[in-house]
């Protein structure tokens, strides 16, 4: 088994030893494209590298909003959508739709929406700027869904300088009363 195999697979979720059924992801994005492993790593890096150029170059409109956000925003989708020539569209979507992140697809995915219509539609600066904002936090919350325990561990973070400070205070309250 070549090396591109064992990477798809395990994107996919595939075990190196076990044979893959005919109604597995591999064998579903098979009959759905005719493309090679070299070629679904081609199409990655292709998405990807699109994906983050749009992401950089949008940074050198940024004292206009709208333009930011229409190339922000196609930039994003294009890098995050460009795992689906990886694993395949539809495990793409299973993996998106998995009850550990659905919630944060659907803000992120929300945000997306609500950047391009205030851009395209509304034109408001103002509201565009935070809906991108929106859209970087959802889109860092959705990636942090992949490493195991990365949540809990920066909401542990963003959460310990104000309970930390809190307990301090207790912690003195307590030290008066017992009169120490």
């Amino acid at each position: 088994m070549d090396a591109l195999t064992r990477l798809h697979r395990s994107l996919a979720g595939g075990d190196d030893d076990e044979e893959q059924p005919e109604d597995s992801i591999l064998g579903d994005t098979e009959g759905i494209c005719s493309l090679s492993p070299v070629q679904r790593v081609y199409g990655f890096a292709a998405c990807l590298v699109a994906g983050l150029a749009l992401m950089i170059l949008s940074l050198v409109v940024f004292i206009r909003p709208i333009k930011f956000a229409v190339m922000f925003t196609f930039g994003n989708i294009l890098a995050v959508g460009s795992t689906a020539f990886l694993i395949g569209p539809s495990q793409q979507l299973r993996m998106m739709l998995d009850p550990v992140r659905v919630y944060a697809t659907a803000i992120y995915g929300g945000f997306v929406f609500l950047a391009l219509i205030f851009a395209l539609w509304i034109h408001s600066k103002v509201l565009t700027l935070i809906a991108i904002i929106c859209e970087i936090c959802a889109l860092f919350w959705y990636s942090l869904s992949y490493i195991p325990f990365a949540r809990r561990m920066v909401s542990d973070l963003m959460r310990s300088p104000f309970s930390g400070h809190r307990e301090s205070h207790s912690h003195e309250r307590a030290r008066a009363r017992r009169g120490g």
